[in-house]
């Protein structure tokens, strides 16, 4: 199944951030790789959750920043041009928020 890019018009929220977030998902992959080396290697239990800890927390950085984006680019622009689809695009956000913040 192929989805799209984006909901909506146009280039997506994250879009003037793209290689920021790129970089940055770059480095939770590299956190990711050496944590499954930790283990490999059975290094200390709490050395290892640090390092989850560390992870998740630069993840949770680049959501955040997505967030903003998405804020900032979609659902602005959408209640600039558009009060249906302002409201779509806030019902999506809340839905979304409401899953996240089920962790």
């Amino acid at each position: 199944m192929t989805t799209t890019h984006h909901r909506g018009a146009g280039a997506p929220g994250y879009a003037a951030h793209k290689a920021d977030h790129l970089t940055r998902l770059s480095k939770v992959e590299g956190q990711i790789r050496g944590i499954s080396r930790m283990v490999t290697d059975d290094r200390y239990c709490l050395d290892v959750l640090t390092q989850i800890t560390a992870a998740s927390r630069a993840l949770q950085e680049v959501a955040l920043s997505l967030l903003d984006d998405h804020v900032r680019g979609c659902v602005t622009d959408a209640a600039r041009t558009d009060p249906a689809r302002a409201e779509e695009k806030f019902a999506e956000l809340g839905d979304t928020l409401r899953l996240a913040l089920r962790l």
